[in-house]
């Protein structure tokens, strides 16, 4: 299957809900978000490091994320990602946001009956 060609406006409206849904599980650190994002979209969608790194700056300025940095498995340094509690009100307002966006147009793509 060809992976889809998602336009830079779609793909940063959508990234603010992507990113908080991916850290809702948990911390994380960039590629892992890249990774999860591959994975979520059956390797459909690939996010680069220059696409992801402006957004985890610019919610984390926002307040909505925090950073702290670790150790990985292998003892390389990594910055972790995680949740603040004031993602939770944007959240829930991108999901209803992005629920009211399918709901429009599953209902103009749904098959017209004859």
């Amino acid at each position: 299957m060809a992976q889809v060609k998602i336009s830079k406006e779609l793909t940063a409206a959508s990234a603010t809900s992507i990113v908080l849904g991916i850290l809702r599980d948990g911390e994380s650190y960039g590629y892992a978000i890249v990774q999860r994002v591959r994975e979520l979209s059956q390797n459909e969608v690939e996010w680069t490091d220059g696409m992801l790194y402006p957004i985890l700056h610019r919610l984390e300025a926002e307040g909505l994320i925090s950073a702290r940095w670790g150790e990985s498995e292998t003892g390389r340094k990594r910055k972790y990602y995680r949740l603040e509690p004031a993602a939770a009100e944007v959240m829930e307002d991108e999901r209803r946001q992005w629920t009211t966006i399918h709901r429009i147009l599953t209902g103009l793509w749904a098959p017209k009956m004859s």
